[in-house]
């Protein structure tokens, strides 16, 4: 497997194909276009694709943005067909970002993530080192893909300042584990075992721990809104109340902790 810069209408149109083959995606709506890849390259946007060979398996896409008048890149889509998940790629195509970002002369990339997908989680704080102090409902609406079907499109926006010394350390393999402290913060809305599922309880007062607080989420959350909905929807709405909560006391997302053998995980947030 190979990366490699993408700068071609051909490339383009190879992407748009894997769009529609990752996501199941039919409505050029919900797909990023040919000419929006041609215009935003042409001032400073990043598509970088993983080939195995000359098939294109995965990408990354970001395009430049501004925050607090100081710009940066915001990476709207990364993907990878199901054949090649779970060995790395992601990860190297982040990297790969991260590399023609700094060459920009830029230290911030922004992106948003369902909180509900344990896997991306675990990726985005754990593994690149982002963090996250933004909470967003159904930013998307409705999506046309199947993959999302079934509950509000909530998000976080992770935040990845390349240079901190957080994400340094995460990408060199130090610092991705909590000292116990982090490990026995309180779980605010505590899952139990039902039916083959992880069902979660409205939560009820939420306290404000100043050490911090652990927010759990289910494994497989992309099952539980196909043959699930209503449970699906269920943890979304109790963890947006929670994080809603918190984040406007002023915590941020500062880590995830995997669940190893049994999926979902939870967040720690801290002041």
């Amino acid at each position: 497997m190979h990366l490699q810069d993408l700068t071609r209408v051909e490339e383009f149109r190879r992407v748009v194909d894997l769009e529609r083959r990752i996501w199941g995606l039919d409505a050029a709506d919900d797909v990023v276009s040919v000419p929006v890849f041609v215009a935003s390259l042409k001032r400073g946007g990043v598509l970088v694709g993983a080939f195995d060979g000359a098939a294109l398996v995965g990408f990354v896409y970001s395009f430049p943005g501004l925050k607090n008048g100081r710009p940066m890149q915001w990476s709207h889509v990364l993907g990878v067909v199901e054949a090649w998940r779970h060995r790395g790629i992601g990860y190297r195509l982040k990297l790969a970002q991260r590399d023609r970002t700094l060459a920009q002369g830029l230290d911030l990339i922004e992106w948003t993530f369902d909180p509900l997908q344990a896997p991306n989680a675990h990726l985005n704080l754990a593994r690149l080192g982002g963090t996250s102090d933004e909470y967003l409902r159904d930013v998307y609406g409705d999506s046309a893909s199947p993959l999302h079907r079934g509950a509000p499109t909530d998000r976080l926006i992770v935040q990845w300042h390349l240079r901190s010394p957080r994400v340094v350390e995460r990408l060199a393999g130090t610092g991705v584990d909590l000292p116990g402290a982090g490990r026995e913060a309180p779980v605010v809305n505590p899952g139990r075992d039902e039916g083959g599922w992880r069902v979660c309880d409205e939560p009820g007062s939420l306290p404000d721990e100043h050490g911090g607080v652990r927010v759990e989420v289910p494994p497989d959350f992309s099952a539980m809104l196909v043959d699930a909905p209503r449970l699906a929807l269920a943890w979304r709405l109790t963890t947006r109340v929670i994080f809603e909560h918190y984040l406007g006391l002023g915590y941020r997302v500062q880590e995830f902790l995997a669940a190893r053998h049994a999926g979902g995980g939870h967040y720690l947030l801290t002041k």
